[in-house]
């Protein structure tokens, strides 16, 4: 069944749905669920795959389950022990109305998918780029008006090689459609080309309800200065792009590193995007910093 299970988790990890998993870590006495048992729930998908002994602790962790799914949208764990009986006492054990009267340890986690970078345009940044997304075992996209730019010799080993024009690209996507990415990134070598697909992809966020921050629409980052930026953001607030769509967007993106290069400016991208898919600030103080 662990291998079932864990096979069941990774195929909707791949359609990119959050996991989470629940693992019987210890058990004494007499318990509906052996170490090593589990169950797991996926994001927007009913039901659950595997099992750690039924009854009432089962229904407790898928409770939890559920809790943690509502609740976390990066990495994140816990462990709970349950007593399985009335009365149980001890260091953070819940009781659980039962009569079998062992003790079970659940280990509990939040997975998220690994990122799904679409590289709108594929000149020298997406190439930088897919250097260190590979070096992460992330997954990556590319589309580009030009052939030249988003071919297979140039990116083998890319999910999705969409070679088409900023029109058709939009008109061939909607809000579902976008789930399938993580991130988007707006590395044009026509500042209209980005313009258009930036008020374009706002456009599927603003009507589908959600804003481009990860959760129910991809991320966008856009690489630019701050005339562009500016430029960009009086066209979309004349075609009727809400502020906040326009607050949620990330430009220019990349961790302040002074990134210069295609190289260093890919490496200063991956970094946020990592931070980002992980919920870390990258200006926390580390331990060291915090004495």
């Amino acid at each position: 069944m662990t291998k079932q299970t864990l096979t069941w988790a990774v195929n909707h990890l791949a359609l990119r749905k959050r996991i989470v998993m629940a693992s019987v870590v210890q058990a004494a006495g007499s318990v509906p669920g052996k170490v090593g048992a589990r169950l797991a729930i996926a994001e927007n998908t009913d039901g659950f795959h595997g099992t750690i002994g039924g009854a009432g602790l089962e229904l407790k962790v898928l409770n939890r389950c559920n809790e943690l799914m509502a609740e976390h949208f990066e990495p994140f764990g816990e462990v709970l022990t349950f007593g399985l009986n009335k009365g149980a006492k001890g260091y953070e054990v819940q009781p659980l109305d039962s009569l079998c009267g062992g003790r079970v340890t659940v280990s509990l986690e939040v997975i998220i998918p690994p990122p799904h970078v679409l590289l709108m345009g594929g000149g020298h940044c997406a190439s930088a780029l897919v250097t260190t997304i590979q070096s992460l075992n992330w997954n990556y996209s590319v589309t580009d008006s030009r052939l030249e730019y988003c071919n297979p010799d140039l990116f083998p080993n890319a999910t999705e090689l969409l070679h088409t024009s900023v029109e058709n690209f939009l008109a061939a996507e909607s809000f579902d459609t976008m789930s399938r990415y993580s991130d988007i990134l707006l590395l044009g070598h026509d500042w209209s080309e980005d313009q258009a697909r930036l008020l374009g992809l706002l456009t599927l966020s603003q009507a589908g309800g959600a804003k481009p921050d990860g959760r129910n629409f991809p991320r966008i980052g856009v690489i630019g200065s701050r005339s562009k930026w500016q430029s960009f953001s009086r066209a979309a607030i004349e075609q009727g792009i809400d502020r906040n769509q326009l607050d949620s967007v990330i430009c220019p993106i990349g961790l302040n590193i002074g990134a210069e290069s295609p190289e260093e400016i890919a490496i200063a991208v991956t970094a946020q995007i990592l931070a980002l898919a992980k919920g870390a600030s990258p200006t926390e103080k580390n331990w060291r910093q915090s004495l």
